[in-house]
């Protein structure tokens, strides 16, 4: 097995394949031998457990998911890619490549194709631009996941484990927190990485709650207001879902009240068990 986390094997193989790393697809590739062991520990929980990984790299992640688990499917759009893989990947027969965009996949779909009946968890290294579109495309598919871990950029992580109410938090925390615990596992410096970011990521796990907190449809209703609140995070909740909404501040004013909230709560300051209460008192 190559020793993917070598700068020699990097170099050699960017040599070999005639290979550049793509700022545009955000590839940071790992070169700490211990990240990628701990990211497969978290996030498999058991070896019958199928894997999905979304991005590649050189296979360095790949092959510590195949070593853990009986099968690994990954997303990857870099098709220069292909002849690396097929050399790094070469000993796991465990591992599969789907040459897509992972953005423009039927998640659910996907799923079934590929893994029959197999319990799922996601295990991924993702690009920086599109974190958090990766993550809602896969939230919001309906498909069942044991767990989601995946390294981000470390600013990110906070935001997404920060609390509903917490000053770190916004609308995708809301959108994740409402539908799983999100939770930091460990920080990775950038200097773990080639070529070197300049900043620090974190790899967080996302476990989908076993009891949904509310139904899709509602779920959705919740998340409009999510959405028209935190547009304008500074202003109270009372003028932001107003003007975000397009409802009389009346109406507004009497969810509030029911809920025990003052007219001068900023929607920021709101709680998970808040929300909830309050946009059940708001028209769907």
């Amino acid at each position: 097995m190559l020793e993917l986390t070598d700068m020699q094997v990097i170099r050699m193989l960017c040599k070999q394949y005639h290979f550049t790393f793509s700022k545009g697809m955000g590839q940071n590739f790992l070169i700490d031998p211990e990240v990628c062991p701990a990211i497969a520990s978290y996030g498999i929980p058991e070896k019958e457990c199928g894997v999905l990984e979304i991005g590649t790299g050189f296979g360095v992640l790949t092959q510590q998911l195949a070593l853990k688990s009986e099968k690994v499917v990954a997303v990857e759009l870099d098709k220069r890619l292909q002849p690396i893989l097929q050399m790094t990947l070469a000993d796991f027969h465990n591992t599969a490549i789907v040459w897509q965009d992972i953005m423009k996949v039927s998640v659910q779909d996907f799923l079934k194709e590929q893994f029959g009946d197999r319990d799922v968890a996601v295990c991924a290294n993702l690009p920086y631009y599109i974190t958090s579109p990766i993550l809602m495309h896969l939230l919001e598919s309906g498909a069942k996941f044991r767990s989601i871990t995946v390294m981000v950029q470390k600013e990110a992580a906070e935001r997404l484990c920060a609390e509903i109410g917490a000053r770190a938090a916004g609308a995708v925390t809301a959108a994740v927190q409402l539908r799983g615990k999100a939770e930091e596992l460990f920080d990775v410096p950038r200097d773990s990485f080639y070529p070197s970011p300049k900043v620090d990521s974190a790899v967080i796990r996302i476990t989908p709650y076993d009891t949904p907190l509310c139904t899709e449809d509602t779920l959705g209703h919740v998340l409009r207001i999510v959405k028209a609140g935190f547009a304008q995070r500074r202003k109270t909740a009372l003028n932001a879902l107003s003007s975000g909404l397009a409802l009389p501040k009346e109406q507004i004013a009497e969810a509030l009240a029911a809920c025990g909230l003052a007219e001068t709560v900023r929607f920021e300051q709101l709680n998970q068990e808040q929300l909830l209460r309050f946009a059940a008192q708001l028209p769907c």
